[in-house]
């Protein structure tokens, strides 16, 4: 199952996955353009499900679907995810970023943890620069600035999936690196990104790292690690501290909670 399958990185892993005779389900907001995808895939048809990761009510409708529709989910990936320059908050009152790529993700994953055999988070190289505060997670109480907020959502990303395999989870994340999407497009980093010549990669090149993790053994030996281009890589305190992480999962339990 991937989520944010409707383009990206998520629909390049769709069409890798389905092409090694994977069945894919396709989780994204807009469903015609998860359907264009399914169309697409070459391997055995693909389910298609909508959800909006801005309302945590919308996860639990998908968590409950998820659980009618199938016994065993063989690979969660955590792929959806945001970025936005202009602070925003959800109808849950969490700021956008906070939410969309950490908390809803929480949320499904621990509604689904007992029937998943791995997963594999979508995390960033952003996640070096994170100064999470687990007691302000949207960031209400110090300077807020979208890159500063994204990369405490990304060292979230890192710290759940410690979280995780302290919990016995086969869970991974990895570094895409910079991909020619629609990811931050309005922002004039990503904009200075894609204007480099040769720096930012196809879809599927940042696809590659997560069907490795989704059907080699890295994808469980390397448990509450972090890889890039199929490799496991060390990474700073911040994202790895199991400490931190507990605090993290604490916090993040309560602020979904309802």
């Amino acid at each position: 199952m991937i989520t944010g399958a409707s383009a990206g990185i998520g629909a390049a892993a769709a069409t890798g996955l389905s092409r090694l005779g994977h069945r894919v389900v396709l989780v994204g907001r807009d469903e015609g353009r998860l359907k264009s995808v399914a169309d697409g895939l070459s391997g055995s048809k693909a389910d298609v499900l909508t959800c909006d990761y801005t309302s945590l009510d919308d996860v639990r409708r998908l968590a409950e679907l998820l659980r009618e529709r199938y016994e065993r989910i063989g690979v969660l990936a955590n792929n959806a995810g945001v970025m936005s320059p202009r602070r925003q908050i959800t109808v849950d009152g969490h700021e956008l970023m906070i939410q969309v790529n950490h908390l809803a993700p929480f949320l499904l994953t621990d509604y689904l943890t007992d029937r998943v055999d791995r997963v594999v988070t979508t995390c960033s190289r952003a996640g070096r620069s994170g100064r999470l505060d687990p007691a302000d997670l949207s960031r209400e109480r110090r300077r807020w600035n979208g890159w500063l907020q994204y990369g405490d959502t990304k060292q979230a990303n890192a710290l759940f999936t410690v979280g995780l395999a302290k919990r016995g989870v086969s869970a991974t994340c990895f570094h895409p690196g910079v991909i020619r999407t629609g990811f931050a497009a309005d922002t004039w980093l990503m904009r200075l990104f894609l204007a480099t010549p040769g720096y930012a990669k196809p879809p599927e090149h940042g696809a590659r790292t997560l069907v490795h993790l989704a059907t080699q053994e890295d994808g469980t030996s390397g448990a509450g690690g972090y890889f890039a281009e199929n490799k496991q890589e060390r990474v700073p305190a911040g994202m790895s501290d199991p400490d931190l992480a507990e605090r993290l999962w604490t916090a993040s339990a309560r602020a979904v909670s309802g």
